[in-house]
């Protein structure tokens, strides 16, 4: 569990150092989501839909059929709410099940099942029991086994996976009092012994999902001026949990404070290497935050059961309250929400599979938009079931009422909108990686530390550069592409080219406008980057509905025609609010606000001192 930091205490200029040192530099692959920023919009590199491989899903059945089994007849979901504890007899069967193991291979004792059964899988989780989602996903997503299987060695891999695949838990160690999403100021460290053959590790980690349980942790430590990437036992002398937090929701999750007290760590037990810790961190959050939207996506879905039923269900003035506008409005929008959340998250982690696209966009996009579309689709879900929704299960069922868990969805699903990096984070992120082409083309320009020939050269670049680039984004790419075999949905591909040009020109032109202060101008980003975000989904949500427009689920095109309607008038209101013509005035009275200003608002409060 990470969040921003909100007191830094190192500079700025150190902090953006930290983080462009840590960012993959290179593009692996092509990305449709990066070229889409940029104003082309290849829609094969996303359609057909891609197919999941036969073999894997029939290798998965099984063990789907049978955690849902154990879901349903063993896991008292208000129960592990209530007591704040996943009993020790559930956590022995899921390690019966190979649950801790799922996309570890077959010759380290794993289930060796894709990223795409994977998050099936933990989205069936979701769909029964937050808790139990953290537990495994912690462990899995950005625990130990991720880091091995992508940096470890032969030795780390044979003498850790076959652990992890029988049960043993894992954590990810990185977030600390004074540091969440700007690690620059971590003060965690590690010194390497005389001979060579240990590192000494001393510091405090925070909000450390699964650290109180853990067998095994990732712990990030500052090595000298750079940051390392451990695999520390949890039973070696010197580790401690300090103190077991709660939380408004998943209240079953062992989340915890760790402190390392001169704890010998082999030199055998770096991952990578020295000073790969932060790339090797982010790296694996490029597959293990897909966990996220599809977690947001199962939830979405149980919200939209509960709905579904209760709509139909519940009579008031003579009718069912589905038959109301009212209700049927949030309904109608909830389903063709949950149907591209849906296609959003199954892309991603499909991409992901194929290995032959660059992901870090898509997942980071799936992510911030599964979980804030996800929280609208709850929210609403409390809205329709009313007082019956802010109840809880345990008093509904006593009542003799269904228990429907609304009340615990609302606490349980909100921290994904903070979980893998808080949805601003995930804006910052997605910008950065946006603008890298007018970085590269045009960065000396707009830096103010660039010397004189650096920028000679930036305005020879651009020149070159943009020449040929900006008329296209006014004009597009070669032929009108007409997108016909989608029939009534070819309107819509249309208006994603468009607004895929749209978009291009008004980063290039915040660029201009703000220059190097574009960076402090996040409202304009954050606009522009949930633009993007709804380009994709529309786009996903197209591509999905194609594919599956001769099945048995035909009406999706239905469903993807709803949604796309809705996103293409969020877009348009994006476009026009883009540059924010409140935001300083608004950024004035904030500041105002923190400099005790405004305090008289705060009057008549109990305690108010």
């Amino acid at each position: 569990m990470r969040d921003a930091d909100a007191h830094p205490t190192h500079s700025a200029d150190e902090a953006r150092a930290v983080a462009e040192a840590s960012r993959e530099t290179e593009w692996s692959s092509r990305s449709f989501v990066r070229e889409m920023f940029e104003g082309r919009l290849h829609l094969g590199l996303i359609h057909p839909y891609p197919a999941p491989d036969p073999a894997d899903v029939a290798r998965a059945k099984p063990f789907l059929e049978a955690l849902e089994h154990f879901l349903v007849t063993r896991v008292d979901s208000d129960r592990i709410d209530r007591e704040r504890n996943v009993p020790d007899h559930i956590i022995d069967g899921l390690r019966a099940l190979g649950a801790f193991g799922i996309k570890i291979p077959l010759e380290y004792g794993g289930l060796g099942l894709s990223q795409l059964m994977y998050t099936h899988a933990i989205a069936l989780v979701t769909s029964w029991d937050g808790s139990l989602t953290a537990l495994l996903s912690a462990s899995q997503s950005i625990g130990v086994a991720v880091p091995l299987l992508l940096f470890g060695t032969d030795e780390q891999k044979h003498r850790y996976l076959p652990r992890i695949a029988k049960g043993a838990i894992s954590a990810f160690a990185l977030t600390e009092q004074g540091v969440g999403s700007d690690p620059a100021g971590l003060t965690t460290h590690a010194e390497l012994s005389a001979d060579g053959t240990e590192w000494i590790l001393n510091g405090e980690k925070l909000w450390c999902t699964n650290g109180p349980i853990a067998e095994l942790l990732v712990v990030m430590a500052r090595t000298d001026k750079r940051i390392t990437a451990f695999v520390v036992e949890a039973n070696w002398p010197g580790v401690e949990t300090v103190h077991r937090l709660h939380f408004m929701g998943l209240r079953g999750m062992q989340n915890g404070v760790l402190r390392f007290t001169n704890v010998r760590v082999p030199a055998e037990n770096v991952i990578w290497g020295a000073g790969k810790g932060l790339k090797l961190a982010l790296t694996t959050l490029n597959t293990g935050r897909l966990t996220l939207p599809a977690s947001c996506a199962a939830g979405a879905k149980a919200a939209l059961k509960i709905s579904r039923q209760w709509a139909r269900e519940r009579v008031q003035w003579g009718k069912a309250i589905g038959k109301h506008d009212a209700i049927a409005q949030k309904l109608g929008t909830m389903a063709a929400d949950v149907f591209a959340m849906d296609a959003v998250s199954d892309l991603a982690s499909l991409l992901a599979d194929r290995k032959t696209v660059d992901i870090r966009l898509e997942a980071a996009i799936a992510k911030l938009w599964n979980s804030e579309v996800g929280y609208r689709v709850i929210d609403d879900t409390l809205q329709i079931r009313g007082g019956r929704g802010y109840e809880t299960a345990d008093s509904l069922r006593l009542r003799g009422e269904r228990p429907d868990p609304v009340e615990r969805m609302v606490r349980d699903f909100r921290i994904n909108r903070i979980f893998e990096g808080s949805s601003e984070i995930m804006r910052l992120f997605i910008a950065r990686e946006a603008l890298d082409t007018h970085l590269v083309v045009a960065g000396d320009l707009i830096n103010p530390k660039a010397g004189g020939w650096k920028r000679i050269r930036a305005l020879f670049r651009c020149a070159l550069f943009y020449a040929i680039w900006y008329p296209k984004q006014w004009i597009g790419w070669g032929r009108w592409p007409r997108y016909g075999e989608f029939g009534v949905l070819a309107s819509h591909l249309r208006f994603v080219e468009r607004r895929s040009r749209q978009l291009a020109r008004t980063l290039f032109h915040a660029m201009v406008r703000f220059g190097p202060k574009l960076e402090q101008r996040q409202s304009v980003l954050f606009r522009l980057v949930d633009v993007g975000a709804e380009l994709f989904a529309m786009s996903a949500a197209v591509s999905k509905a194609q594919a599956n427009k001769d099945s048995a689920d035909s009406n999706a095109v239905e469903l993807a025609d709803l949604f796309c309607r809705h996103a293409r008038r969020r877009v348009d209101q994006l476009f026009r609010e883009a540059f924010g013509p409140d935001d300083v005035a608004t950024y004035r009275v904030a500041q105002r606000v923190m400099a005790d200003d405004f305090v008289w608002l705060e009057e008549a409060l109990a305690n108010s001192r």
